[in-house]
């Protein structure tokens, strides 16, 4: 027998338990990243490919197809990090929703959207409650700040014509969250159930009330009924913590994109 099939008859060491395991793990992690699932879910420039090569371009694909990396652009125009020019006020009017949703998160663990139980919540909220009276004035006066730095926001973008070509879209979607952050601010008002706003309320729900065509059926969708009673309450309180907040999420996830999009912030005129 020649040496060459002597070295073949020659069985090679069993590999141990965790040595079969690491390769089967590394042959089936090579099969998905080339299967075609991968191949259509992590797009070229995503950090998952295999072959991945740091260039402009890459990198430009890992922001746009990864929503965490979206709000942190590859390069950014020098005048969009200017305080003088931006005033922070569309990046401060989403840090005051994220407090709003904080605390009202803490405010909804001790108040209950009855009208035999709201005010009495809200007493026992001032009084009973660690932190309680503070918790609630900063949602209050966070929810005035945010309605006075969207207004601002949108004034900067109008005086500065960041409204003009190719961003009409975005400028849209800003008069949107404009009107949802009124709605959600107007919304909260009844919350408190006390005299103050059931007379805002009806002052309110009565001028829309006058909406041509259709102004009666929203009055009473709102209401719950012909005047305020405890459905009202009922219906503010899931307009105010649920659908005006999810549906506002959705139009910030939009309006972030989009900035994107556009080729980020305008520069000046």
């Amino acid at each position: 027998m020649c040496i060459r099939d002597r070295a073949n008859s020659i069985e090679k060491p069993k590999q141990s338990l965790p040595e079969r395991l690491q390769q089967g793990a590394t042959a089936a992690a090579d099969w998905m990243q080339d299967s075609q699932f991968w191949t259509s879910v992590f797009r070229p420039g995503s950090i998952f490919r295999k072959g991945y090569t740091d260039s402009p371009r890459n990198r430009s694909y890992v922001i746009m197809n990864s929503v965490l990396y979206h709000l942190h652009p590859v390069k950014v125009k020098r005048h969009a990090v200017k305080v003088s020019y931006t005033l922070c006020l569309g990046g401060l009017s989403f840090f005051l929703f994220i407090l709003l949703t904080v605390t009202g998160i803490f405010l909804m663990f001790f108040y209950r959207p009855t009208a035999a139980a709201a005010w009495s919540d809200i007493e026992s909220l001032h009084t009973q409650v660690s932190f309680g009276l503070l918790v609630r004035n900063l949602h209050r006066w966070t929810a005035h700040l945010m309605v006075l730095s969207v207004f601002l926001h949108m004034a900067r973008v109008f005086y500065h014509g960041a409204y003009k070509a190719p961003r009409e879209f975005n400028w849209v979607v800003g008069v949107m969250l404009l009107k949802l952050t009124l709605l959600l601010s107007f919304t909260g008002y009844l919350l408190p159930w006390d005299q103050l706003s059931l007379w805002a309320v009806t002052v309110g729900t009565n001028m829309m009330g006058f909406t041509p065509v259709f102004g009666d059926q929203v009055r009473f969708v709102l209401l719950g009924g012909k005047q305020i009673g405890a459905e009202t309450l009922l219906r503010w309180y899931v307009l105010h913590v649920l659908m005006l907040p999810f549906v506002l999420v959705i139009f910030l996830a939009i309006h972030f994109w989009r900035v994107r999009k556009d080729g980020g912030i305008s520069g000046p005129l």
